[in-house]
């Protein structure tokens, strides 16, 4: 079984991704930490502890992390979750409570109890695995694969170059991409390819069913604020966003992942947050023209998108 814990600024998508981790019969989901990112910290929180109840989790320990970027303010995006992050659906508080811990003290506790290596996917800004990164470096080797959900090879969201969660904290995930690591960057050029078709919306929204019926009305609330989103195929396909980077660790096959060298933009207010991909062919090295800043990791460039829709909806339906 597949030991992951998930880092969440927990969204709409990310409500998803959790939904998925929860219920997928060959994950074993030790934690779930939280960050600032889509809303603030303690929404976050609050969200994250609501969608487990919903999922129908057990006792899986939740912690708060960082309440900003490392160096940067805070930027939320009530826009597209709504102002309290889950599409103003009106969900009821939940009575779990919160680990006495901060985030990055989970990580570490449950990362050195692990049995097996975790597989870490951040799906927010990268801020509390940057913490853990320089506290605790010792942890990484009980660390089998980063999978994170942030960067672009292409284009941005955040800004024309940069995608959300790398443009919110580029320290934080400058610091990962230069651990040493394995790493899968599942950024934008992938991430809009998951889709659910409408009859299947609808279907999870009539759902009896708790879990099944939350993933029909957060899905009916994303293609109503990206009805515009060019990049998501098929009209009225609500896309899985965050739940992608799951699907990804648990079945990487569905990937197409190149390695290639990679930084962040960390100083041009242009271009601050994108992850700069040297798409370049072999040579460079020979050449002396190769970027020894630049550390090579996975980068998701194509993905067998039916495969993980299926994957997707098996899962939260079983």
């Amino acid at each position: 079984m597949q030991q992951m814990i998930l880092d969440v600024d927990t969204g709409i998508d990310d409500a998803l991704a959790l939904m998925l981790a929860v219920r997928h019969p060959d994950v074993n989901l030790r934690a779930v930490t939280c960050v600032a990112g889509n809303a603030t910290l303690e929404q976050v929180v609050r969200n994250t502890l609501t969608v487990l109840d919903v999922a129908g989790a057990g006792d899986i320990p939740v912690a708060a992390g960082a309440h900003r970027p490392l160096l940067a303010e805070a930027n939320h995006a009530a826009h597209v979750h709504g102002t309290d992050g889950l599409g103003d659906l009106g969900l009821p508080e939940s009575m779990r409570a919160v680990a006495p811990v901060h985030a990055v003290e989970l990580l570490r506790r449950e990362i050195l109890a692990s049995p097996t290596p975790v597989t870490l996917v951040p799906l927010a800004p990268m801020t509390n695995i940057a913490l853990l990164v320089r506290m605790y470096p010792e942890v990484l080797t009980n660390v089998e694969r980063i999978v994170f959900m942030g960067g672009s090879a292409s284009v941005g969201n955040a800004t024309a170059v940069a995608e959300f969660n790398t443009w919110h904290d580029p320290e934080a995930a400058e610091i990962v991409l230069t651990s040493g690591v394995p790493i899968t960057m599942y950024g934008l050029d992938v991430f809009y390819a998951v889709t659910i078709p409408p009859e299947d919306i609808a279907q999870l929204t009539a759902s009896d069913e708790p879990g099944a019926r939350l993933v029909g009305r957060l899905l009916h609330h994303i293609v109503s604020v990206k009805g515009g989103e060019v990049r998501v195929s098929g009209e009225g396909h609500g896309d899985i966003g965050d739940a992608g980077a799951v699907c990804a660790a648990i079945d990487p096959e569905g990937l197409r992942t190149v390695n290639l060298p990679v930084r962040v933009s960390l100083s041009d207010p242009l271009t601050r947050g994108q992850t700069v991909v040297d798409h370049r062919t072999a040579g460079h090295e020979q050449a002396g023209t190769a970027d020894s800043r630049f550390r090579p990791i996975d980068v998701a460039l194509g993905i067998d998108s039916a495969r993980y829709s299926k994957l997707f909806l098996d899962t939260i339906t079983a």
